[in-house]
């Protein structure tokens, strides 16, 4: 069976509607959070969260990839409203910065992403995790300065993601604590086994009932001591109708076009944006347990026409966002469907019960999170890297304690500094020459890697891996292959797993001192000639 039927959007809807619940849920706070930290109106958060669902969900060619409004952003457009003087101005360079996004989409620019290696991904991913972790724990105990969302390490208040820690204890409020526990329980026995062996509560997830306790719990509280007061709950814009509703939606201001001042943030926006969005896209295929690989050219493409309608209609920059994207992988999310189906549930109860959505707690929503830090950041992750090497635990560590300190771009650039510097240093010590060549032999592809093969040539490895038909039969051959890079092997061991899926019939041939391990080449080739008959190669770029 092939991976578009195995994995169509209309027949896995069991497992993507629980899932774009979930996303929705935490979505909202980050939605508002994001918002209120970048100076813009409350709702232009909640328009580019329905427009990263709807918009970009459908165009997009990541099946788990989830767009909305992006921290890493926020500092960039607060300085950006106060530079242009108006909101309606800002617009106008969102709306700007998404063509030049979809400018980069056709230009190939997507290539970018595969240029990171995967020790700096996975320290991203760690690095992640444990900021949303350390982030969420004042929320968890009701002391909510700091903005939902952010992932820097210094905070608004003055304060950091440390010496947080220490201030909420003297604003410990019972009743949100008293729901952490509550929830964080209700999570781990959601977590267990026999759980899961339960149909009923396959079908209806944790975090949902996570938040409907919540919520009834906030209820119960109010009058009383451990009442929860407005920061400590979520806060949508409520309006009186529906025409109150699209009241809320504003629009750019065109007569600006000329201002060289919005060109130069439409750019900047438009290359961190981007930049953010590839990451994330790179490392949300890392997370697939079906190991597709995304189209980085058409993402970059989607977030650009997301981006322009963002803009013409009030929200803020979208890019794909690690934490809505590994809450859609964790929650059993498996098609884009997900992503669309979070965006469409966002609108509906932002018109019709956003007075519902205001009795969430924000401590509900941190438990939740806190099931998400702990994934991304397991100490199996740790052990892992380190059993790959110096090498990559290094830049893996690097990236890690970067995002931590300072901030997300900040510490994927430290980390990337250090996977350079350790392969200029393998280089130094042995040159090498790369390159890979097609070779199709009685309808069979065969791959031949050179000598000593980095990270660096991921883009060229990943690209001819992924132009394979479904069908086909492939040979890797590493026979002569002296030194394969982790990166490289991950890719190779992604494409064994993919291959499972897409019919592909797969050898890999390894290096050996006494000659070639597994069966010959000509043994091989004999025995597959009937398949590689029916198969047809296609090699137009996807």
């Amino acid at each position: 069976m092939s991976p578009n039927s195995q994995l169509s959007v209309f027949k896995n809807l069991n497992y993507d509607i629980p899932a774009s619940i979930v996303v929705f849920l935490v979505a909202v706070p980050l939605c508002l959070g994001i918002a209120l930290a970048s100076g813009a109106p409350l709702f232009s958060g909640i328009i580019a969260g329905i427009v990263g669902g709807i918009v970009v969900g459908a165009l997009s060619g990541s099946p788990l990839g989830v767009s909305g409004p992006a921290a890493g952003l926020a500092v960039i457009v607060l300085t950006a409203i106060n530079d242009l003087g108006a909101f309606e101005i800002f617009l106008l360079a969102v709306f700007l910065g998404g063509a030049i996004q979809l400018i980069l989409g056709y230009l190939r620019a997507g290539i970018i992403g595969y240029y990171f290696p995967n020790s700096v991904i996975k320290g991203m991913l760690s690095g992640i995790g444990i900021i949303i972790f350390l982030k969420q724990i004042p929320h968890a105990f009701g002391y909510d300065h700091d903005y939902e969302g952010s992932l820097k390490f210094a905070n608004p208040d003055g304060h950091n993601s440390f010496s947080e820690l220490y201030y909420m204890l003297g604003a410990i409020s019972p009743g949100a604590v008293i729901i952490s526990l509550v929830s964080v329980a209700i999570l781990i026995l959601w977590e267990q086994k026999f759980m899961k062996k339960i149909k009923i509560f396959q079908i209806v997830q944790g975090p949902l009932v996570v938040v409907t306790l919540g919520i009834l719990l906030n209820l119960f509280f109010q009058g009383g001591d451990w009442a929860l007061n407005t920061d400590q709950i979520v806060s949508i814009p409520v309006a009186g109708s529906i025409s109150g509703f699209f009241d809320q939606f504003s629009f750019p201001d065109f007569s600006q076009i000329l201002n060289p001042k919005v060109y130069t943030i439409a750019f900047t926006i438009a290359v961190v944006a981007s930049l953010e969005t590839l990451l994330c896209l790179e490392a949300t295929d890392k997370l697939d347990p079906f190991k597709r690989v995304s189209p980085a050219n058409r993402e970059l493409k989607a977030q650009g026409v997301g981006n322009m309608i963002s803009g013409l209609i009030g929200g803020l920059p979208v890019t794909q966002v690690i934490v809505r994207s590994s809450t859609n992988i964790q929650s059993g999310g498996r098609t884009k469907m997900a992503a669309i189906l979070h965006g469409f549930i966002l609108l509906t109860c932002a018109m019709a019960i956003p007075k519902v959505l205001n009795l969430i707690p924000l401590s509900s929503l941190a438990a939740i999170l806190f099931l998400v830090g702990y994934k991304l950041a397991k100490p199996t992750i740790f052990k892992e890297m380190y059993r790959q090497g110096f090498d990559s635990f290094a830049a893996f560590m690097v990236t890690i304690l970067g995002i931590v300190f300072t901030d997300l771009l900040i510490g994927i650039g430290l980390g990337l500094v250090v996977a350079v510097i350790f392969v200029l240093y393998n280089n130094y010590k042995k040159p090498f020459f790369f390159e890979t060549d097609d070779h199709i032999n009685d309808k069979v592809i065969r791959l031949e890697l050179a000598e000593d093969v980095t990270f660096l040539n991921k883009a060229n490895i990943q690209r001819a891996l992924n132009r394979i038909p479904d069908g086909s039969t492939v040979i890797i051959d590493a026979t002569r292959t002296v030194n394969i890079h982790q990166d490289v092997m991950d890719i190779i061991d992604d494409f064994k797993k993919h291959a499972e899926y897409s019919d592909i019939s797969y050898e890999f041939l390894e290096r050996k001192q006494d000659g070639v391990k597994g069966s010959t080449i000509k043994k091989f080739e004999e025995s597959m000639k009937k398949v590689g008959e029916k198969m047809e190669v296609d090699y137009s770029d996807n």
